[in-house]
């Protein structure tokens, strides 16, 4: 092949005219442990921090690099191509602790890239000349450089070690077809040959112990997740339950082994570092056991759930009959651990036996109060993701996928019933009502964020190789869709970096750079080596490429366009359409020069079906496709805003097309859009993949450790774009990062301070920490102003001061609405909505995939992210890695819709993520203050009331209800039968009816509801309080009864009467003890759902509804007791402590439990942060950072670049 320059003149040096700066790198854990430090690193001048950290961190190779290298001669190859070694002779001229060092300089990590695809693509015939091979080396080495596109990640470790260093190993048991023979080799080196790609397909067969059975898939499996690779497979070979075993017996079924295989995934983690394995289990949908499946991930999360409530009840009842026996020091030493002699203990085990908690337990208390205990810790669990909880449940460790063809998404709009086939005999099993199904993936996606669907029909449709196979399974990320045992790598295109100084698109140069990149992939599979024989060979035949791009997101933010607008996804389709056909077009001219792959003729009509439906997409025709049940969404011509696109993406597949006629194509798939975790990173990629951006503020990091807060780069560009003035994008600028300084600030000015004590000194420090605050509260604390200032001229008490939750502005006399003004003054709203100058029509271009910031309330559309893919679909090869983001307050039906409209628009595969729908992801709505969810008559100031103990019985007339109330319906099924409740309230708020119905039940008992629940509303009426009727009725026991679903505090019952008052007692109560659900779990502030949620603050709303009184009630019942062991005498102070049971850990003396209950406030509070900046909330398993972004359907950490998914 030929090459020109574009980006580098000949005989000048390559990176003449790209300035290196050296840098440090430092990443550290969020309370200041070093993770990684390297100081006197080399990186371009235009590489962000987080860019530099990247590259130093996760792919400068940190040992093994000789510090002196000889080339070694090879015939037929250029001088300046000839490989490199280790000088021995130089090397023990040196100390010995400098013979071998690390990369130091990202020049050599570009070089030893390029420099390996050139010298393979030497040796493999692909360059007309070595002036085409110095042209190739000199542009690659410049768009590495340039941030212009980037390799998976596995290139960045594997590729160049061998050529560029001499580094080598045993063989890893890797496999290579050779290239001039086409014989298959295993490998005798693990670097000689290196592993650049990320993506696997692997097949398994129905067998258990043989090679490619199932056994054999876990330990395939392994070698791909010790390297940092991921892997798919499709599981429906694998009978289900009961079917007939071939040496008699029964099949333990599908998801028995689907477990074992997620339990070896979780030991092994990706990589050795992230959090779990990056693996894919797809099932079709007609498999026995796919009822089941669908439902795994549900019950998993439900068990979790029931982890963590029970051992905190477990906890907390057991801590109460302990200080029960301790507390009664007026009894004598027997009597006190009698329960019929100490009341306390008494009323302490019934609560014990009304939670449900083993009699066994109660008593292990008692006896270890006897030995002289004071305390009991009993182990609680947490819904962090990492924690002992989810570790102990299946299904963590890979995404789900149902497999659905035509025929069963038609039954289901026909209301028909499928039928579940056998694996054995391949006779139907048993027949479902196929909307009934539907339902149930809908319900799980909803619960759980699994599964995701993928489109068997469309996806075999644009299948170019079907004489191979039908297609079953994809990588983990659902973008590379193949034949079973193949491999893809990928690389992506930065937009970003293809634009003209006036930021139309540059088309000449995306195009010379899909044409070098596709090329570079087609020699990575040349120099390759594989993990099996299947893998290698299929590898080989079929040479799949995975070319794509990233910042989609922010090109369209910055040339003025929303995504969800017909320009963006007109210009999405375009680029597309551009870089799949000149990628293909590509492909045929290497096919002209060195064949095309293997199988291609075998499957040329095929492929070139294939080629013409891409081609009739691309010129924008709605009819003409060939063999297709789902018609694409053609190229929407009208509305791209630059013609010279429309023309550029003609041309392309008119080139592809007529090439591929005459040559053939050297790859069977050419492109694909992945999530560009680590590489997006590494390129400084506002957006990755196809995604939209996540937030408006961004947090900038700085080199010596910390973080700076700037407005989304392309922000001011896309203002400029739109004709607003330069101080015009200043005041929009400032309203979203804040002024990080009291100055100016007119709610909480610095003459209000100075009244209150400030002084000079105290102001200056504080006004230092405003600077980067991203809340003025964490400014406004002991550790900022000084602890003797805030003791002795403020006058708070240490208990304030050490309480986390204490608001000192509010204590210093501000209200909530000027501390909400300062801090949009000084921290900035994190949103330009509101802003100054900014007309409404030009917000919808600024909308993220989430809310952003406090007071945001504007998020992108579920449909914004489906029509997105769908334009972009038809131009690609395989297919798009992309999570559909909905608010909490989605329902299961739109998830359905979500689902259903994706198949209508030809999408190949689709996940959804519903905010809040993994227990151990937080929920995404901007933070909402505590108070503002105080009722409107309800002062600010907490009012300290002591709880009655006395009870008052006296006769009242009837107050009746007005004839216009409010309350709350409350939806839920109990034991499989539906229950409504509904409430109405006094004006004040307190209950006064409830109406009780249930579904489908018999007249009788309907009827008996009704009428108890007219009974019950008399009564309060009356003044009969509620609470005698919730001591009468819960844990009265009959049927129906069992598991709850739809209720967010209640997950069992014991009747429908027990579920109705702990419903009432939770909302009008506070009696969160009778829920199942901690109750910061149900608190505003952590509640999800987009402009709905945050409207609740703006109006009195139902007080049930809530689940708030805006109270704080005080009791010494409630306050924490300090017990003190006994005094009593020698013998009874020396006891020997007694033997530790299993399930619970004892501790002798006094409890200190205020360092944990601070750290996980704090901890809670970081999470509440971290959303508010538009992460996710969790921390990042390897650097405990909270910057974790949804990234395709995986995550990744911006700070460290590590990801869930495959790189």
């Amino acid at each position: 092949m030929r090459f020109e320059r574009l980006l580098t003149k000949e005989n000048e040096e390559i990176y003449d005219n790209i300035p290196f700066r050296s840098a440090s790198s430092e990443i550290r854990n969020p309370d200041g442990t070093i993770v990684f430090s390297a100081a006197d690193i080399e990186v371009p001048e235009q590489y962000s921090q987080v860019a530099t950290d990247i590259i130093s961190q996760k792919y400068f190779r940190k040992a093994g690099v000789a510090a002196r290298l000889k080339k070694i001669e090879e015939n037929g190859i250029p001088s300046w191509l000839w490989r490199s070694k280790p000088d021995i002779e130089a090397l023990n001229l040196l100390p010995k602790d400098e013979r071998y060092i690390g990369e130091t300089s990202a020049k050599q990590v570009f070089h030893r890239l390029a420099g390996t695809w050139t010298y393979w693509g030497w040796k493999g015939g692909y360059f007309s000349s070595e002036n085409d091979a110095k042209i190739y080396y000199e542009e690659m080495s410049v768009m590495l450089a340039r941030q212009m596109a980037a390799p998976n990640s596995p290139q960045w470790f594997n590729t160049g070690l061998h050529w560029a260093y001499g580094i080598d190993g045993p063989s890893q048991g890797h496999y290579y077809v050779d290239f001039e023979t086409g014989k298959m080799v295993r490998s005798k080196s693990s670097y000689e040959h290196p592993q650049p790609h990320a993506c696997f397909i692997q097949s398994v067969d129905d067998d258990l112990v043989n090679e490619g059975g199932i056994m054999d898939l876990w330990v395939r499996e392994a070698r791909l997740f010790k390297y940092g690779s991921g892997t798919g497979s499709n599981f429906s070979k694998l009978r289900g339950n009961g079917e007939n075993l071939s040496g008699g017996g029964k099949s333990s079924g599908l998801m028995s082994f689907l477990k074992i295989g997620d339990r070896a995934a979780g030991a092994i983690k990706s990589g050795g570092t992230t959090r779990r394995a990056a693996k894919m289990v797809t099932v079709d949908v007609d498999h026995p056991d796919i009822e089941e499946y669908i439902d795994w991930k549900v019950v998993e999360e439900q068990k979790v759930a029931a982890l963590v409530t029970g051992s905190k009840i477990a906890s907390k009842h057991m801590s109460d009959v302990m200080r029960a026996c301790v507390e009664a020091t007026n009894l004598g030493d027997t009597e006190r651990y009698n329960p019929k002699q100490n009341s306390q203990l008494k009323k302490a085990i019934i609560e014990a036996r009304k939670a449900m908690l083993p009699e066994n337990y109660v008593q292990r208390v008692i006896q270890f109060a006897q030995q002289g205990f004071t305390e009991i810790e009993f182990k609680t669990y947490d819904t962090d993701w990492d924690s002992e909880a989810y570790l102990t449940v299946a299904g963590q460790n890979s995404n789900n996928s149902v497999r659905v063809s035509n025929a069963f998404l038609n039954t289901v709009e026909q209301k028909g019933k499928w039928s579940l086939i056998g694996r054995v005999d391949g006779k139907i099993t048993k027949e479902v009502d196929a909307t009934e199904l539907w339902d149930k993936i809908a319900y799980a996606a909803w619960a759980c964020a699994d599964p995701g669907l993928q489109y068997d029909t469309t996806i075999n449709e644009w299948h170019t190789c079907p004489k191979g196979g039908r297609i079953n399974a994809s990588n983990p990320c659902s973008e590379y869709m193949f034949l079973d045992d193949t491999a893809c790598n990928l690389a992506s295109l930065n937009l970003m970096q293809f634009r003209h100084d006036d930021g139309t698109f540059d088309i000449e140069t995306f195009e010379h750079a899909t044409r070098i990149w596709t090329l570079t992939l087609e020699i990575s599979v040349t120099m390759a080596q594989f993990p099996s024989k299947e893998i290698a060979q299929g590898s080989y035949d079929y040479r799949t490429l995975g070319l794509g791009f990233a910042n989609i997101g922010g090109m369209l933010m910055a040339a003025g366009y929303s995504y969800d607008s017909d320009e963006a996804r007109a210009i999405c389709g375009a680029i597309s359409a551009i870089m799949t056909g000149k990628s293909y077009a590509t492909s045929a001219e290497i096919a002209s020069e060195l064949g095309a792959f293997p199988k291609y003729k075998l499957n040329a009509k095929s492929m070139m079906r294939v080629m013409e439906n891409h081609k009739n997409a691309a010129l924008g025709k709605s009819d003409g496709y060939h063999e297709l049940s789902v018609l694409p969404v053609p190229l929407a011509i009208k509305n791209i805003p630059d013609k010279t696109l429309v023309t550029a993406a003609e041309k392309a597949w008119e080139e592809a097309v007529r090439l591929g006629k005459k040559y053939g194509y050297r790859n069977a798939q050419a492109t694909v859009i992945a999530p560009t975790g680590t590489i997006g990173l590494v390129m400084d990629c506002d957006t990755t993949g196809i995604e939209p951006d996540f937030a408006i503020v961004k947090f900038k990091k700085l080199a010596g450790g910390g973080y700076f807060k700037i407005i989304n780069r392309v922000v001011p560009e896309a203002l400029k774009k739109l004709g607003y003035k330069e101080n015009q994008i200043e005041d929009i600028t400032r309203y979203a990062v804040g002024h990080g300084s009291l100055k100016d600030c007119q709610a909480i000015s610095i003459s209000a301070l100075k009244d209150k004590g400030f002084t000079e000194a105290v102001l200056k420090k504080l006004d230092a920490s405003l600077e980067n605050a991203f809340d003025i509260k964490f400014a406004f604390n002991h550790y900022a102003l000084g602890h003797d200032f805030c003791r002795e001229t403020l006058g708070f008490s240490e208990a304030q001061l050490n309480d986390f939750s204490f608001n000192m502005l509010e204590e210093l006399g501000f209200s909530k609405d000027e501390i909400d003004a300062a801090n949009i003054h000084i921290c900035g709203a994190m949103t330009l909505e509101g802003a100054p100058h900014l007309k409404r029509q030009h917000l919808p271009i600024f909308d993220c995939a989430n809310v952003c910031g406090r007071i945001g309330k504007r998020y992108l559309s579920v449909e914004s992210h489906i029509t997105m893919m769908a334009a972009a679909q038809p131009f690609i090869s395989g297919a798009i890695s992309k999570t559909i983001n909905m608010p909490n307050n989605a329902s299961v039906e739109e998830c359905g819709n979500a689902y259903m409209q994706s198949w209508r628009l030809g999408l190949k595969a689709n996940a959804l993520y519903r905010d809040g729908s993994k227990l151990s992801q937080p929920l995404s709505s901007a933070l909402i203050d505590e108070e503002d969810l105080e009722e409107a008559q309800i002062k600010s100031t907490p009012q300290i009331i002591e709880k009655i103990v006395e009870r008052v019985i006296h006769l009242q007339d009837r107050e009746r209800l007005p004839h216009r109330r409010k309350g709350y319906t409350q939806k839920a099924s109990v034991g499989g039968h539906k229950v409504y409740i509904r409430t109405g309230e006094y004006q004040d708020g307190r209950l006064g009816e409830i109406f009780i119905d249930m579904h489908k039940e018999g007249a009788a008992f309907r009827s008996l509801m009704n009428n108890f629940a007219i009974a019950v509303s008399i009564g309060l009426q009356y003044g009969v309080p509620l609470e005698e009727f919730v001591e009468a009725f819960t844990f009265t026991r009959f049927e129906p009864q069992g598991i709850v679903t739809g209720n967010d505090a209640i997950k069992m019952s014991s009747s429908i009467l027990d579920y109705t008052f702990r419903e009432l007692a939770i909302s009008y109560l506070d009696r969160h003890d009778l829920g199942h659900v901690n109750k910061d779990d149900l608190d505003a502030d952590t509640i999800g759902g987009g402009e709905a949620q945050s409207e609740l603050v703006d109006r009195a709303t139902s007080r049930g509804f809530i689940r708030k009184q805006g109270l704080k009630v005080y009791s010494n019942q409630n306050q924490t007791s300090k017990a003190i062991g006994q005094e009593t005498n020698i013998a009874t102070s020396l006891i020997a402590p007694a033997p530790e049971p299993e399930p619970s850990v004892i501790t002798q003396g006094v409890s200190q439990d205020t360092g944990n209950i601070s750290a996980v406030a704090n901890s809670q509070e970081m999470v509440k942060q971290a959303r508010m900046q538009g992460y996710e909330g969790e921390s990042c398993p390897e650097c405990q950072n909270f910057t974790l972004v949804r990234n395709g359907t995986c995550l990744k950490c911006n700070t460290c670049g590590s990801t869930t998914g495959c790189s």
